[in-house]
């Protein structure tokens, strides 16, 4: 037998091995295992192996070939063995992912090629697994805004596999915009932003279906932009935005989630209408202040590296939402002081004399506010 060293064997003489009468063990787990695996494997995850061996191969003298994600958890089985008795026990170089590259054959695998390599760090989280990548896959979000937050938003929900991305937006790419809205370019300067957008986040992942529209959210359309939608992303950069939105929210019982940057500091939370305990952004902010009290970022400033920081807890966020997992910033307002490098968690209950989500609130109506800006 063709063997490399250290006890390795190439991928391409597994399969006459195992016509020969060798057996080829998969040591990785069973959620990795869920997204293909070699034909005519074996599953025994690595820490149980040594408990179940001598039921699965009690001949000590049997061929073993292990075969894991990309090699090394093999060659620590193969020790393992060696050290229980096992005399001819060989790791597969390179793993599943070597096999999969060289085109050999897979079984289980409910994913295609491209979406088992592109996501295969996912793959790995018994939180996601190939359930969860495909609920990613089939998943809607309405980002409203293509700027500061929109951008790392935009770009970590594409590489993360949400399968289709509204952007919203009516602005035009401005050169004051790429010191802190990295989804742009110079060469974009003066084309539409969401159309800008569309082309960075088709080329990072060509197979996510971008939805484009140059529009402003108003009341007349607020509905028609995030109705269908999973949730929405916040990435607006005025209030009147947000109060459109956070009615939309209650209407239609689609999370939303929340960001703001301000020279400094950001914050991010969650607001989801489909828990009872979820406060309403008007539970934050009852009343739009004045436009002194928000001054935008043009007036203001703001870092240029901390739309991206706050802009990636919110792409988090996202994620936990779609896949139902961990503990969402729901009733939780998360605060970052850059300059101090410290984050700060407020507690956000609901307020039951909101005048959004109170129970002596109005019925939800869309009101196009007078324009008072924030700071995104």
């Amino acid at each position: 037998m063709n063997v490399a060293r250290d006890g390795e064997i190439e991928p391409d003489l597994v399969r006459s091995r195992q016509r020969a009468g060798a057996m080829l063990i998969d040591v990785r787990e069973d959620h990795e295992r869920e997204s293909g695996t070699a034909e005519g494997s074996v599953g025994a995850a690595l820490p149980n192996l040594a408990e179940n061996i001598d039921e699965l191969v009690p001949d000590r003298k049997h061929e073993l070939l292990l075969i894991c994600g990309s090699g090394r958890r093999s060659k620590t089985a193969r020790d393992l063995l060696q050290h229980r008795g096992y005399a001819n026990v060989f790791s597969v170089s390179g793993g599943i992912e070597r096999w999969r590259r060289e085109g050999l054959p897979l079984i289980g695998a409910s994913l295609d090629d491209d979406a088992s390599e592109r996501y295969s760090r996912h793959l790995l989280l018994p939180e996601v697994g190939v359930v969860g990548q495909r609920r990613l896959l089939g998943s809607r979000v309405a980002l409203i805004g293509a700027g500061g937050l929109g951008a790392p938003v935009a770009m970590y929900l594409a590489a993360a596999g949400v399968g289709e991305l509204s952007l919203i937006d009516d602005d035009v790419v401005e050169r004051s915009n790429l010191q802190r809205q990295v989804i742009h370019r110079e060469e974009t300067i003066g084309s539409s932003k969401v159309d800008s957008a569309k082309a960075m986040l088709m080329a990072l992942n060509p197979r996510l279906r971008v939805n484009a529209q140059a529009a402003r959210v108003v009341a007349a359309n607020v509905e028609e932009l995030v109705r269908g939608h999973d949730i929405f992303i916040d990435g607006a950069d005025n209030f009147p935005t947000r109060y459109l939105l956070d009615a939309a929210s209650r209407q239609l019982g689609i999370p939303m989630v929340y960001g703001a940057v301000h020279r400094f500091t950001g914050q991010v939370s969650v607001f989801d209408p489909r828990r009872e305990d979820s406060p309403c952004y008007r539970c934050l902010f009852p009343q739009p202040p004045s436009a002194a009290e928000a001054p935008n970022c043009s007036e203001a400033g703001v870092l240029g590296v901390l739309p991206g920081t706050i802009g990636l807890l919110q792409a988090t966020e996202a994620l936990k939402l779609l896949l139902g997992i961990g503990d969402p910033l729901v009733g939780r307002l998360l605060c970052y002081d850059a300059l101090g490098a410290r984050f700060r968690e407020l507690v956000l209950p609901r307020d039951p004399d909101c005048p959004g989500c109170g129970p002596t609130a109005p019925e939800v109506g869309y009101e196009d506010l007078e324009n008072v800006c924030s700071s995104a």
